[in-house]
């Protein structure tokens, strides 16, 4: 059955499994609450042979897996690949896994030297960086920038099929954590467009980052906005701080185009920050370049 495969988008809180055949057409879909997080040592391995195979009807199938289940919380710790990292290059390091049954592999993450200076990674951006590229010539060839828009937001220089670099920004985790388990939590948020543009205007240039947030704050107990609005204003200022500071580290100068990969209503708050910011931004459905990267994997590792 090397014409089908089981491709496992598998994550720190969920995973997303297909069965496709080998250009990438889904022939089923589904979600499992099997996040990484919780997993024992073992149990993710487990998991997979006695809930994961059965569910998706693939206990016959060769299975390519992405994201966390690479690392230490993991199936098992897969290690990094280097940038500059190729198509080529990462499909030859894909690591296989001890498992019964047909062959399982991992799709190693990469690392980076950042240009301030410190070391950054990522595990599973960069399957859907390269399914985008591959999904197009023209994107195959020349400098492109990438951003990933997330929990821990990647953007990426692709150079001629190749992540030659990329820095994270911990946007949506300081979200979640802000509007949880802050002085900024309100309850009875409510979605607002204004607000959100309001959140832009006070980003600034992105620095000063901890005395603005508090804006977030200030202008509800002083009256300013309504209680309602906060989340929607600090969306927009923390979302407004990255795109304004974070292009900068790689280089990237007011006008260029940037590709955004992921969750589409995500990146549409995203594109607002970029158009904001003189950037020109093109919106690409993240599940379908995970599962493009992975069918490309595995063309490499389980040729005709």
């Amino acid at each position: 059955m090397a014409d089908r495969f089981l491709a496992l988008d598998w994550g720190t809180t969920n995973m997303r499994a297909y069965v496709a055949d080998r250009s990438g057409q889904v022939l089923e879909r589904r979600d499992f609450p099997l996040g990484v997080a919780g997993f024992a040592p073992g149990e993710a391995a487990q998991r997979f042979a006695t809930e994961v195979r059965p569910a998706m009807q693939a206990e016959a199938l060769p299975a390519l897996l992405c994201g966390m289940i690479g690392s230490t919380l993991g199936w098992q710790a897969v290690p990094y690949a280097d940038c500059p990292a190729t198509f080529p290059g990462l499909a030859g390091a894909l690591h296989r896994v001890e498992a019964e049954g047909p062959p399982v592999w991992i799709v190693p993450g990469l690392r980076t030297q950042r240009p301030d200076g410190g070391p950054d990674v990522m595990r599973g951006e960069e399957t859907q960086i390269f399914g985008w590229a591959m999904a197009d010539a023209a994107r195959q060839r020349g400098t492109h920038l990438v951003c990933h828009p997330g929990t821990h937001a990647k953007w990426a220089r692709v150079v001629d099929n190749g992540i030659d670099q990329f820095v994270t920004a911990m946007t949506g985790e300081l979200f979640a954590l802000l509007r949880t388990h802050s002085a900024l939590k309100v309850a009875g948020a409510v979605p607002s467009d204004a607000a959100f543009e309001q959140g832009l205007v006070a980003a600034g240039d992105g620095g000063a980052l901890a005395s603005r947030l508090f804006t977030a704050r200030s202008r509800v107990v002083g009256g300013a906005m309504d209680p309602r609005d906060a989340e929607s204003y600090l969306s927009g200022l923390l979302i407004g701080a990255e795109v304004a500071a974070t292009p900068g580290l790689l280089g990237i100068s007011k006008g260029a185009d940037i590709a955004v990969i992921g969750d589409p209503t995500l990146c549409e708050y995203y594109r607002r920050a970029m158009a904001w910011h003189g950037y020109r931004a093109s919106l690409f459905d993240g599940e379908a370049a995970v599962l493009a990267g992975l069918a490309a994997f595995y063309r490499e590792c389980h040729p005709c």
